[in-house]
């Protein structure tokens, strides 16, 4: 550990060190999740033709959303894989190789050939560098949550981690700009070629996400950790067998904002596109909203610092769960004013969860396992809601309508706040990140007494 960089606990967001830790957790998800978001943005307008043509409309798009699905489950695996390394090597390390293994995946879906080149082989290929894409970015947010988190002053925390969550909405947003503009090649143009650019960009891309990250040392609540710590059993055992209640009240607080994500910047955008709506014009909306997702975030977050954070994250549920049945059928009109309404609206919902997301779960465990526990509640969070929700909804828009699907998500969201409400601890925002030892399950450690020193505003 001797050899690795670190700095002490900043004393305000505005310090030179800070800034650049603040701007590596935000650039460095940026480009993980613009990977990331791509295939989600292919699998909804271009895999089934290039992919799994020869099937029904239906089946195509099924399949589709299925093998983006594979990429959700692989997420959980590669978040215990970077977080055992994370725990006990150090945040950084893992967050360079998170980033190599990503622009691997993503330059080799932009080469693969489709199915009238290579017949079934192109299929299982493309499955495979997808779950590559979900291990990588499975390590990425925890990695970058933990290390802004672990650097920030108390009571900044929550603003200091939610920069790793906001480049998933930026990443989201620059991949449907990039996309978009292809789009407006003519169609057998875009399908033949003009998609594959946006995968092949990503090689720039992590050239700088990686030049930006060597300047990042290592968190110094870990480092102190690291040195105080016994030799300890596996990370991911710790985590499930002294927090089993955190697992699963953190996987199922990150599924209510998940759920959202994808039944709206994924599903909705196919279905808009298949009722009749321009798909340059829903793409542009889709980009839209993530710029207010991207701006609510922050806004929530400051606001968790204050009030806490299951109180602004209970309000996006709450707010989602009224607007779940409007959305679905303003998504059904299959026009683009429809679609803008329906994603503007889940979108600021959205941000009143995700943006105290990465202070909640980082919080809800000890150092020593921070980066294991923060990843696998998120990354299962992830497969629950966003890797499953785009394939029900097909299935269930087929069987029962608007009606049934909304009943569905309204459950979602209701399983989700209450476990929230009665099971997550209460005063874990003033928890004592320093404090390496296990506190009782549910209760948090002794509060660190709130810093007297100038912060950011």
């Amino acid at each position: 550990m001797s050899s690795e960089s670190q700095a002490p606990a900043q004393a305000s967001l505005n310090t030179p060190q800070m800034r650049r830790i603040l701007s590596s957790a935000f650039l460095g998800s940026v480009i993980e999740f613009y990977d990331f978001s791509l295939f989600s943005i292919a699998a909804a307008l271009v895999f089934k033709s290039v992919y799994f043509a020869g099937l029904s409309p239906t089946l195509a798009t099924f399949s589709a959303f299925a093998t983006l699905a594979t990429g959700y489950l692989a997420r959980p695996l590669g978040g215990v894989i970077f977080g055992h390394f994370g725990d006990r090597l150090g945040r950084k390390k893992m967050l360079v190789l998170s980033m190599l293994m990503m622009g691997a995946g993503t330059v080799g879906i932009g080469l693969l050939p489709g199915v009238a080149q290579i017949g079934a082989a192109a299929p299982v290929l493309l499955l495979l560098l997808r779950i590559l894409q979900g291990i990588a970015v499975g390590g990425e947010w925890g990695g970058a949550a933990t290390l802004a988190l672990e650097h920030a002053p108390g009571g900044r925390r929550g603003l200091a981690a939610t920069f790793a969550s906001s480049g998933a909405p930026a990443g989201a947003l620059l991949a449907t700009l990039v996309t978009s503009l292809f789009t407006m090649l003519p169609r057998e143009q875009f399908l033949a070629w003009g998609w594959r650019v946006p995968f092949l960009l990503s090689f720039v891309l992590v050239i700088v996400g990686l030049w930006v990250r060597a300047s990042v040392s290592e968190s110094p609540i870990f480092v102190a950790a690291s040195k105080k710590a016994e030799e300890r059993r596996l990370p991911i055992a710790q985590v499930l067998t002294q927090h089993p209640k955190m697992v699963i009240v953190g996987i199922l607080v990150a599924t209510a904002q998940f759920t959202v994500s994808g039944l709206m910047a994924v599903w909705a955008v196919s279905r808009s596109v298949d009722a009749g709506a321009n798909q340059t014009h829903v793409l542009n909306l889709k980009a839209t909203s993530a710029v207010m997702l991207l701006v609510v975030c922050f806004v929530a977050a400051i606001l968790s610092d204050r009030f806490g954070r299951k109180l602004i994250m209970g309000i996006g549920m709450v707010g989602m769960a009224v607007a779940a049945y409007p959305v679905l059928l303003l998504v059904e009109s299959g026009t683009a004013t429809g679609f803008g309404v329906a994603i503007m609206l889940s979108q600021f919902m959205q941000g009143l969860m995700f943006g105290p997301l990465a202070g909640y779960l980082s919080e809800l465990f000890p150092t020593k396992v921070r980066f294991t526990g923060a990843s696998l509640t998120y990354q299962g969070g992830s497969t629950l809601g966003a890797g499953f929700s785009p394939a029900i909804a097909t299935a269930v828009i087929a069987a029962g309508g608007v009606a049934a699907l909304s009943g569905l998500w309204v459950g979602v969201l209701a399983i989700c706040l209450l476990a929230m409400i009665v099971a997550s601890p209460r005063g874990r925002d003033k928890v004592d990140l320093e404090a390496i030892d296990d506190s009782a399950e549910g209760e948090p450690a002794v509060p660190s007494a709130e810093p007297k020193q100038p912060t950011v505003n």
